[in-house]
């Protein structure tokens, strides 16, 4: 009877009624739909965008759009940058705690799962699937076989080593030792070539402002540049074309910049 109404119950939860989405979703919370957020960054160039067109007409707003787009592309691979740079961080201290538990002995499916279990996020969930396959028999090296992630060249890199090390019988802690030695002097070498770079970034960035300085200097001098740039006609075209070199500057040192790290 207990089980009965159990069931019943369950039943009565999940009805097909209008709202029964939501009280199911109080059972399995991973059903409820992710809700999607505009990034601030739209917003703010939407408005800035709006605002230069209502104030200094079309060719305001062209030049706005080439401006906000621009800053957008940057700051986008700016943070994809840092995220790499963290995902490179965290995979390297994964290996070391793989590598000190290889070395006290321990199985390789044990210590992929201990390293997952001290690392986070993406390089975690990697960890942990080694293990898994380890454990029931596959192979752990198809876990690194992540070809949508940012550390992409990495885990390819983990996972030939750890193939070579199951076909020929190699030591797996020293091998995974060189991968990561490597992998630090890598990371330590691209640190210092972008301290290096420091110099010419600001250098750069000083030149793509030099315009709003000589536009301001011609506006104190009272030769009225910003009338002539905002008044529509040939100022305007001038507007977008300058807008234009500038971002196209911008890029092409954040291009040559980041060959040079690469």
């Amino acid at each position: 009877m207990t089980v009965s109404f159990l069931v019943l119950a369950l039943a009565v939860s999940i009805a097909p009624v209008r709202d029964s989405r939501a009280r199911l979703a109080t059972y399995a919370p991973s059903i409820r739909k992710p809700s999607r957020q505009i990034p601030w960054q739209l917003v703010a160039a939407f408005f800035a965008v709006s605002a230069a067109w209502v104030l200094g007409g079309l060719s305001a707003g062209c030049a706005a759009v080439v401006l906000a787009g621009t800053l957008i592309f940057r700051g986008r691979r700016a943070k994809a940058a840092e995220n790499r740079d963290l995902s490179q961080k965290m995979l390297l201290s994964g290996l070391e705690v793989l590598i000190a538990e290889l070395s006290v002995g321990a199985h390789p499916a044990v210590a992929s799962s201990v390293a997952g279990e001290e690392c986070s996020g993406e390089v975690s969930a990697v960890f942990r699937s080694a293990g898994a396959r380890a454990r029931l028999g596959g192979s752990a090296a198809a876990a690194f076989a992540v070809p949508d992630s940012c550390i992409e060249r990495e885990f390819s890199r983990i996972g030939s080593v750890w193939r070579v090390a199951d076909q020929h019988g190699l030591a797996l802690a020293e091998l995974l030792g060189a991968v990561r030695t490597d992998m630090l002097g890598r990371r330590r070498f691209r640190q210092r070539t972008e301290a290096g770079l420091a110099g010419a970034r600001a250098t750069a960035a000083v030149l793509a402002f030099l315009p709003l300085l000589g536009i301001g200097l011609g506006q104190l001098m009272g030769a009225s540049p910003l009338r002539v740039l905002f008044g529509g006609g040939l100022g305007g075209v001038l507007l977008v074309i300058g807008t234009a070199c500038v971002s196209a500057g911008l890029l092409w040192t954040d291009r040559i910049t980041a060959k040079v790290t690469s």
